[in-house]
């Protein structure tokens, strides 16, 4: 699960790490080089792909010859592994929205005209990011009514999320997408639902969405997944010019939700409407940059049997002291770590 062809990264103190089995390696020692000695990933995904993959190949290496640099797991409390600029949530299941559309709008129909035409999505706020393991306090704010205090409909949603590891000027388009996009990381969108209910129109998600996003430890780099990719869904209509895919950059992921240790959802992120590469081209198409450190998520993974919100399952909401933890693992059994979170 987290062999020589995984290899994630993530951040120890003030150095970058790699996961390898029930051990980190620390790079900065192991490589020779003060870019791992960070607080953040920032740096070194900064260098851009060629830097990546070369990297990449050196702890292959350093792995397979032996090293004196592995730190026990157990030894070490992992911090938030990149220092995020921007977040951007989108909305690309189409199970999500279309079990959401009939929830929030009965009577409607449930996907807006544009849902087909685009990745919608939201800018979040980065601020509010944190690492698994952060205690999540439950939000106050206009229940409808109005009436203001505690949500008593505090959900989650398990989403995947990319990091971007090299920017553009503002007004440039990107290039390729994998020329951007260093890594994936296990996204969990706390949700107040009756705060955003009552807020979201007609501007979308606010109070609701921006109290806390937890992200896993682990950014798994792009080239371990290769072996996880596919097509992506069929898209009727056909999108416009920008939004047509160019390389197959849907994955075949499985989630798994746990909730106080019983497992209640297994979504599976292939079935995702939109994929990376379109969000990605979305958000940019307009002119706006990109910077190091930027995170957007692929909004609720959900299945036709397997909804990736407590919203959707019809189970109720989460009580004070829950403990929510969502992985995910890829065709072969190649694990992305976990993220988890108690409520408080």
């Amino acid at each position: 699960m987290f062999g020589l062809d995984n290899l994630p990264y993530g951040v120890f103190e003030d150095r970058v790490v790699v996961r390898y089995g029930e051990h980190v390696l620390d790079l900065a020692a192991a490589l020779g080089d003060e870019v791992f000695h960070s607080r953040s990933l920032n740096a070194f995904m900064a260098l851009g792909r060629p830097a990546w993959q070369e990297t990449r190949r050196r702890i292959q290496a350093v792995l397979r010859a032996g090293t004196d640099h592995l730190i026990p797991l157990a030894e070490v409390e992992l911090r938030l592994p990149i220092d995020v600029a921007d977040y951007v949530d989108f909305y690309c299941s189409l199970e999500h929205a279309t079990n959401l559309g009939r929830l929030f709008r009965p009577g409607e129909e449930p996907l807006k005209p544009n849902w087909r035409h685009l990745p919608v999505g939201y800018h979040g706020r980065a601020g509010t990011v944190v690492v698994s393991g952060t205690p999540i306090r439950r939000p106050y704010g206009q229940v409808g009514g109005p009436h203001f205090g505690p949500t008593a409909k505090l959900d989650i949603e398990a989403e995947l999320g990319f990091v971007v590891g090299v920017g553009t000027q503002l007004g440039e388009r990107p290039g390729a997408f994998e020329d951007h996009v260093f890594g994936v990381t296990l996204v969990n969108d706390w949700s107040a639902r009756d705060i955003q209910s009552w807020e979201y129109v007609p501007l979308g998600p606010f109070l609701g969405k921006s109290f806390a996003t937890s992200i896993s430890p682990w950014i798994t780099p792009l080239e371990a997944l290769e072996h996880a990719r596919v097509p992506g869904r069929e898209q009727d209509p056909e999108p416009l010019g920008y939004l047509r895919r160019s390389a197959p950059w849907g994955l075949d992921l499985r989630l798994k939700v746990e909730l106080n240790g019983k497992t209640v959802s297994e979504p599976p992120y292939r079935d995702m409407y939109w994929t990376p590469d379109q969000m990605l081209a979305h958000m940019t198409v307009n002119g706006a940059s990109l910077r190091t450190g930027d995170l957007f998520a692929s909004g609720t993974v959900s299945g036709v049997a397997d909804p990736g919100s407590f919203i959707e399952l019809g189970q109720g909401f989460l009580d004070d002291g829950d403990t929510v933890i969502i992985t995910a693992t890829t065709n072969s059994g190649m694990s992305l770590g976990a993220v988890a979170g108690i409520i408080t």
